[in-house]
């Protein structure tokens, strides 16, 4: 089973961009706070299609959200022939937690990205 849900706060300002196809994906590092301790994990997140526009859309950094998703694991080798791998959570759904500005704007922000 891979299954992951997270909650945190937008480390950096979301990233669009086409993928060919008519495909978008955005990505994002989600600052997820530790239970009991001053730190924090920082996890890259990416989404796709409508999900990832209306992420670009309306989230910036500082933004709290829920993220629902699974594992991706991969790796590479550098320019240099270094072995490198990454971990990143792809969303199946982004939540918007908190509001972007004034009432007048949240009322236009939908509460959830759902995959298109």
């Amino acid at each position: 089973m891979n299954v992951v849900t997270l909650i945190g706060n937008l480390a950096t300002d979301v990233e669009l961009r086409d993928v060919g196809d008519e495909r978008q994906v955005a990505n994002f590092v989600l600052a997820v706070d530790r239970p009991g301790k001053d730190d924090a994990d920082f996890i890259r997140v990416s989404t796709w299609n409508r999900q990832a526009e209306l992420c670009a859309q309306y989230l910036e950094k500082g933004r709290k959200v829920g993220v629902d998703g699974r594992l991706r694991s991969s790796s590479w080798e550098d320019s240099d022939g270094n072995k490198r791998s990454a971990v990143e959570v792809v969303a199946n759904r982004v939540e918007f937690l908190t509001p972007r500005a004034g009432k007048e704007e949240a009322a236009d922000i939908p509460f959830a990205a759902a995959p298109a």
